[in-house]
């Protein structure tokens, strides 16, 4: 499934959840997807994110590659 597939449904599973107008055993089933979802799509971003690297150029034309360092919150 693409990343983007499955925050679509991620976002579907929401909206659903948040009308909740479904069955006690619908929304745990949708809970419970909304979950692995959750952990596959975190998962993606992390290793996306140890991927990629900011480019520096330099003043002399060359480019050096750096880690991506992410800023603590």
């Amino acid at each position: 499934m693409k990343f983007e597939d499955g925050l679509k449904r991620l976002e579907e599973i929401v909206g659903i959840l948040d009308e909740g107008e479904v069955s006690l055993d619908a929304a745990l089933d949708l809970f419970k997807e909304g979950l692995l979802l959750t952990k596959d799509l975190s998962k993606r971003l992390d290793e996306i994110e140890k991927k990629v690297e900011i480019l520096i150029k330099k003043e002399n034309g060359s480019v050096d590659k750096k880690p991506f360092l992410q800023e603590e919150t």
